[in-house]
């Protein structure tokens, strides 16, 4: 069992989702013992828990998701991985065994989540393995096909009016209330450890080698802080030799890390149509500009009609994902067209939620 510290004053924690000074926790990066993946025992029938060596929580709750396609994508030239094949619809899985999984060995009853749907659904569908009851608050305008989702799995919804912003504070509310135990995927860092297999699956499906760049939707980090920890512990590993760079596309209007890096006017525009990163405040920012700066990385703002545009063309291509998840295709086309990205450079673009729910 691995404890949290505090990245900013040290303090330590068995169990907590934010440090008293206010900081998102972490934990203690596992490495494995084998110096080569190819003297490592990975047994694929586990699926993500294939990398357990990576993990700090072991695998108490999963549904055998992982590992996920990566496929050639000609018309984008790029390779897409498809992570909206997981067992509820999005890459948020890779987040909900590893802290389901967590709240499992610490004898939890009653997680909470806020959401803007997919990570409210994969919540609540592990929560439903793991025999955990679980709420979960959600804007009042969510997309029905997710509450259903939530619902299905016999989880409570609490719809919240207002901003994504307003049904976070509602949530913590709840939590600090001790209406339960909280599976954030914003805050708590078993989360990340989840996602962060996004990573170690596309080294190993790609024989070890790693991508010039990764593009990836940005709205918390949830996928790229994931990707970014996956990436440096393979390479302190040893099992690579270098990072990827880190592309985050953001919604436009709702772009902080862009205006972090680029100013007010390169965030500005409208995206109402990528609603699962409408995130104005994500609580790991200085993690992500981190993370940006550490791969030589960027962020771009999307605007809707782009979004649109790459929506339809990922259907007729046969990649039935959710609006939001076209943000990262699209993302990709305007790095290169703004010089970016050159157009012979290796590229694996993440697709993150399935178009059922939609």
């Amino acid at each position: 069992m691995s404890d949290l510290h505090c990245p900013a004053c040290g303090t330590e924690y068995v169990d907590r989702w934010r440090c008293e000074c206010g900081v998102p926790l972490d934990y203690e990066q596992p490495l494995p013992a084998a110096d080569d993946p190819t003297d490592a025992d990975l047994d694929f029938s586990r699926g993500l828990w294939a990398f357990s060596a990576f993990l700090p929580v072991a695998p108490g709750v999963t549904l055998g998701e992982g590992p996920t396609p990566l496929v050639d994508a000609p018309g984008w030239d790029a390779a897409f991985k498809l992570d909206w094949t997981l067992p509820s619809g999005s890459f948020k899985d890779r987040g909900a065994t590893a802290v389901l999984s967590r709240a499992a060995e610490l004898g939890v009853e009653r997680v909470v989540e806020d959401s803007s749907g997919n990570a409210g659904a994969a919540v609540a569908t592990y929560a439903a393995r793991a025999g955990i009851d679980c709420r979960v608050y959600v804007p009042a305008s969510v997309k029905p096909g997710k509450v259903r989702a939530i619902e299905r799995a016999g989880a409570e919804v609490e719809r919240v009016a207002g901003s994504r912003e307003d049904v976070t504070d509602a949530c913590i509310a709840a939590v600090e209330a001790g209406e339960g135990w909280y599976a954030s995927h914003a805050w708590n860092p078993y989360f990340f450890a989840g996602t962060a297999t996004l990573a170690h699956e596309i080294a190993w499906q790609r024989d070890w080698s790693v991508p010039d760049a990764v593009v990836l939707p940005l709205g918390h980090g949830t996928m790229f802080l994931g990707a970014y920890r996956g990436f440096r512990a393979l390479r302190d590993a040893g099992w690579t030799d270098r990072m990827p760079r880190l592309l985050g596309a953001q919604a436009a209007g709702y772009a902080p890390v862009v205006e972090a890096l680029h100013g007010a006017a390169a965030a500005a525009g409208d995206n109402d149509v990528a609603d699962g990163i409408q995130i104005r405040e994500p609580v790991r920012r200085d993690e992500i500009l981190t993370a940006v700066e550490a791969t030589d990385g960027d962020a771009i703002a999307v605007e809707s009609a782009a979004v649109e545009r790459e929506l339809d063309a990922l259907h007729r291509a046969g990649f039935h994902v959710e609006p939001t998840c076209a943000v990262a295709p699209a993302a990709l086309r305007e790095f290169r067209e703004r010089g970016g990205l050159d157009g012979d450079e290796d590229v694996v673009v993440g697709l993150s939620g399935s178009g059922l729910k939609g």
